[in-house]
């Protein structure tokens, strides 16, 4: 892997699947996020920092100024019909290691619990090992944000341990963070695995909708 190949390590890609598609976060993406986070649900977990309907332009601004200083590469996340369904980014970028983090990543409850994530991590795992060369993608998320850690995990992530009083929730409480990472040496067996389960999916898709 050339480390020096700045382009794969300064602009966000378009990535796409069967069930999801991941382009570069834009300023012109800020109603689409707005619909997504209408109910307000997910702003209202303490543990996390998804932003209320209202401060998405804040949001965006700040997510697009890092994007610039070339500190994350940020995406939306739209669903198999192109509505926009939420956001994920790459951060802590490090070329000198490889390595990357993936967070930041919120969805719409209606794609919850569907494929879309499964396919998301599939199509960001496989950029960040297959085309930046990464030794090692990490994660990282509240100790209170258990489904976030399940979440992980079931991708095939393993815990590294817990950083106690790493940084703060965005109500300003102290945060302990969970991380976990996947090493290069783990990524075929990961890959197979986020494969098989996105197959499993179709199929019960399949299924529910078939008549007799």
């Amino acid at each position: 892997m050339a480390v020096t190949d700045a382009a794969r390590w300064s602009a966000a890609p378009t990535l796409d699947g069967r069930h999801v598609a991941l382009e570069p976060l834009r300023a012109a993406h800020a109603d689409g996020l707005r619909t997504a986070l209408a109910d307000g649900e997910l702003s209202r977990l303490w543990y996390t920092n998804v932003p209320a309907p209202k401060d998405v332009d804040t949001y965006l601004a700040a997510a697009l100024e890092q994007q610039g200083q070339g500190k994350v590469m940020a995406f939306v996340v739209r669903d198999a019909a192109g509505d926009i369904v939420g956001s994920t980014r790459f951060y802590d970028l490090d070329a000198t290691v490889p390595r990357v983090q993936i967070g930041y990543t919120w969805y719409a409850p209606r794609v919850q619990r569907t494929g879309l994530n499964t396919e998301a991590k599939l199509l960001l795992l496989s950029h960040a090992f297959e085309t930046m060369g990464c030794i090692c993608v990490g994660f990282e998320t509240s100790w209170f944000n258990h489904a976030s850690r399940t979440a992980i995990a079931r991708l095939g992530a393993k815990q590294d341990g817990v950083l106690r009083s790493h940084r703060r929730h965005a109500d300003g409480s102290v945060r302990d963070t969970v991380a976990f990472s996947i090493i290069q040496s783990e990524w075929p067996a990961v890959k197979r695995n986020l494969l098989h389960r996105l197959d499993q999916h179709d199929l019960n898709q399949n299924d529910q909708g078939s008549t007799t």
